[in-house]
């Protein structure tokens, strides 16, 4: 069943065409992904689709009788109202039913006003709908009702925005970025929710393991056309491989043919026969083709970075509270060359605040720390750009100079650099004012790369770039040769670069996991089925161990039926093996040294070999002991 469709709709503003001539059209059930660089007109395109705005030609026609509801970016809520007086203005008639009732049972004196409110609720069959509110409410963590809108977090108004598009339960729903300022626990669980919904979705997210997890097809705008995909993210990325491997056969094909009928053309005499002039039409069919370019730009970034020295970054009994929020408590760490942390952990829990501090932005409340005298740090952080008035784009670059250092003594322009971070040079003359969210980060992510940082810092550097710029950065960020810490409810992009984890459970506890996120979330799984399988076999007594919180993988309390000595050796070898597993990323680092002797290869390569047999070693024993333990 169609529930809308899209028919040559066009869109521009001045002389900028955002898409032209687009048709599509969605269906019951399909949950599709929509996917173009930055300022191709994605937002343009949904708020087209959700009738906020018109096509400057064409039509978008929806089945009559359909509901659609859009969560914007930035939900557009009123400031005035509590959570729970937004919720009940959003129209829904079974709400206000419910509102009514509710309203009831304070004033239960009121015999009258009660029996109707009671007598709606069985008319609407309102009970299930009300347990179903109370559960969306509760996974979204909107407990306290009575709040003011004016007062929540950012992550709270995008929460509260999806309860109340919930909540109407409509036929067809547009999503601009939805994971944006959500922590990963709510993420997942609405990745869970429109999994196993019966819902029909047409979104636009960078998340791409939302993409993966959600979508049953892809919708690709590029170079003006679109193309669809029947599948998820992955099935995408396959064949849209093969689709640019086809289109560049095709290409180069074209060019043959075009050097061919060229030297034609220049042998011909200027009377031309009717069968003369259908071959010249035919020729410039053929160099269209022929010189049809994939815009594709992929950045390469080679800039010049300063060698780290030893001391780097060094984390001293460090302590940061607001009022009775303890963020921060007696925190040690001594940053190694290369690290690539990631930071993970749920809103409000310490992540930008520890930011901060690092850079001496905010001081500690207690302890110390000291920073490296060679680093020089690279801070993205989620402000973004600052927009100067009648500003242009090139100008934003040239005030860190005309000419940026690379590698073996090369420069490159202002205009060169933007270039390569897909500004091509109309683009550059822009005023920063007229560029679209995703390329003002894409911006910002350049002023921040040009300073030539030795240690970088990125708070949620993935929000709002589209998916090509995002391998883009990625590709960057694998191959910067200094220390990274990362804050990012990207799981994709975080499974890509990291190595280990800051885990921010709040109450001050801060968990060091060596793996990346989806590491994390097996140990985590494989730990709470452990529980389980407890609470089955000691039914109270392991009740209780459940109820506390959940410890940090070093120092969890071991029972079964180990001894004394042997929990001891447990707790002892998780520590000795995530020091090998550092000691293994340190040698492996090594080997990129160019300037290696075959002397010093070899001897590395043994010093290698011993720590993973090492760490094989006393994996064996960290399972024999854990399965003893379970028995």
């Amino acid at each position: 069943m169609n529930y809308l469709s899209v028919e040559q709709i066009s869109k521009s503003f001045g002389e900028r065409t955002l898409f032209k001539d687009i048709s599509f059209g969605i269906n019951k059930d399909q949950k599709i992904g929509f996917v173009a660089k930055n300022g191709t007109g994605k937002t343009s395109l949904l708020h087209i689709v959700a009738g906020l705005d018109t096509p400057d030609n064409g039509q978008v026609i929806s089945r009559k009788g359909i509901t659609i509801s859009f969560l914007p970016q930035e939900p557009d809520l009123d400031p005035t109202l509590s959570i729970e007086e937004t919720i009940f203005s959003s129209g829904n008639k079974i709400l206000q039913i419910i509102a009514a009732y509710e309203k009831a049972l304070l004033h239960m004196e009121d015999q009258e006003a009660y029996q109707k409110a009671f007598d709606a609720m069985e008319a609407a069959q309102a009970w299930d709908f009300e347990t179903q509110y109370k559960q969306i409410l509760f996974k979204l963590k909107l407990d306290d009702l009575s709040r003011k809108v004016n007062l929540l977090s950012g992550g709270q108004k995008k929460r509260l925005a999806l309860a109340v598009l919930l909540l109407n339960n409509p036929d067809l729903v547009i999503l601009d970025e939805p994971t944006n300022h959500l922590d990963l626990e709510m993420i997942e669980w609405l990745e869970e929710y429109f999994k196993k919904e019966n819902l029909t979705l047409f979104m636009v997210t960078h998340d791409r393991y939302f993409l993966e997890n959600v979508c049953n097809e892809i919708v690709e705008l590029e170079d003006g056309q679109l193309y669809s995909y029947k599948g998820n993210y992955a099935y995408y990325l396959e064949n849209k491989d093969a689709r640019m491997a086809a289109q560049a056969s095709e290409t180069a094909k074209a060019k043959q043919l075009y050097k061919k009928e060229l030297e034609w053309m220049r042998r011909q005499p200027k009377a031309r026969t009717t069968k003369s002039k259908s071959r010249i039409d035919d020729f410039f069919e053929i160099k269209e083709r022929a010189h049809k370019r994939r815009n594709d730009h992929q950045v390469q970034l080679e800039i010049n970075m300063e060698r780290l020295g030893s001391k780097i970054l060094e984390f001293h009994n460090v302590g940061k509270s607001y009022g009775d929020l303890t963020l921060l408590n007696k925190f040690e760490y001594v940053f190694k060359t290369g690290e690539r942390i990631g930071i993970i952990g749920k809103n409000g829990t310490g992540k930008t605040t520890f930011l901060n501090i690092m850079t001496g932005a905010l001081p500690p409340d207690t302890g110390k720390v000291i920073v490296g005298d060679t680093v020089k740090f690279g801070y993205y952080t989620q402000k973004g750009i600052h927009i100067k008035e009648g500003q242009k784009v090139i100008e934003v670059i040239k005030e860190f100079g005309d000419f940026i250092p690379l590698k073996k003594g090369r420069t490159i322009s202002a205009g060169q650099l933007l270039e390569r971070f897909l500004f091509d040079r109309k683009k550059q003359y822009d005023y920063v004012e007229k560029l679209s969210g995703g390329e003002r980060k894409r911006l910002y992510l350049c002023t921040v790369f040009i300073q030539n940082p030795n240690f970088l810092i990125l708070d949620e550097p993935t929000n709002d770039l589209d998916v090509v710029t995002l391998n883009v950065l990625e590709n960057f960020l694998l191959d910067f040769p200094g220390c990274l810490v990362v804050v990012s409810h990207d799981r994709y992009f975080m499974d890509k670069i990291v190595d280990h984890l800051f885990v921010f459970k709040g109450d001050a506890i801060v968990e060091d996991f060596p793996g990346n996120y989806s590491d994390f979330r097996t140990y985590e799984g494989d730990i709470n089925s452990a529980f389980a399988k407890a609470d089955a076999a000691k039914n109270t007594t392991a009740a209780i161990e459940v109820s506390e919180p959940k410890k940090s993988w070093k120092e969890k309390q071991h029972t079964g039926k180990l001894s004394y000595q042997e929990q001891k050796e447990h707790t002892k070898l998780e520590r000795e093996i995530a020091q090998l597993e550092r000691d293994k990323i340190e040698k492996e680092k090594e080997f990129l040294n160019p300037d290696l002797t075959q002397d010093q290869i070899t001897e590395a390569s043994k010093e290698l070999e011993k720590i993973i047999t090492d760490i094989d070693t006393k994996e064996e024993r960290w399972f024999e002991l854990s399965a003893k333990m379970e028995e």
